[in-house]
């Protein structure tokens, strides 16, 4: 059986440049392995600067290994090719910790689900998209009255009608994840 993600004895080092050669130890010797089989929970606890956000980074293949591997269903992220990064990109989807820091205040919150939407092809049509988007809203916030009214509002209106609409940003990345998931 193949692992649905796996680590193997991932070291990263920052620095080393021309001008400066001293390397900063980021993460060390690390494995993991997390099967696909059996639904699970994995959660990464540690000390500031441990290698908690290095170690997500490697594991969604944003940066290189200085040695190891990150396997996803048993493909090493390294040399995989374009068709096999679209499926990896498809099914492994991050929810920042941080909300506020991913969304551009400027896009409707329509326009930031509809970017998945779009970009993995999960609605033939607009109306389509539109309704996996409010489908996937009503998922997490509940309320249907309360998800149409959130796609048309600016992320920041939403923080600030939070107490009277009862949907925040934060909800709005589950939302993305229930749509790709769905």
């Amino acid at each position: 059986m193949t692992a649905l993600l796996e680590a193997r004895r991932l070291t990263k080092r920052f620095g080393g440049g021309v001008f400066d050669r001293k390397t900063t130890l980021a993460l060390d010797e690390f494995s993991i392995t997390i099967d696909g089989q059996r639904p699970s929970i994995t959660a990464v606890v540690g000390e500031s600067g441990s290698g908690k956000t290095t170690l997500a980074r490697l594991l969604l293949g944003l940066v290189t290994p200085t040695h190891g591997q990150v396997l996803y269903d048993g493909r090493d992220l390294q040399t995989m090719g374009a068709p096999d990064w679209r499926a990896f990109r498809h099914d492994v989807q991050v929810i920042f910790q941080d909300p506020y820091e991913v969304y551009n205040p400027f896009y409707r919150v329509d326009h930031v689900l509809t970017t998945p939407v779009s970009k993995f092809k999960l609605a033939a049509t607009k109306a389509e998209a539109r309704t996996v988007i409010e489908e996937a809203l009503r998922a997490s916030a509940g309320n249907q009255r309360q998800a149409a009214r959130a796609l048309g509002v600016l992320p920041t209106t939403l923080h600030e009608k939070m107490k009277r609409l009862g949907l925040l940003r934060r909800e709005a990345a589950p939302a993305e994840a229930v749509a790709l998931a769905g």
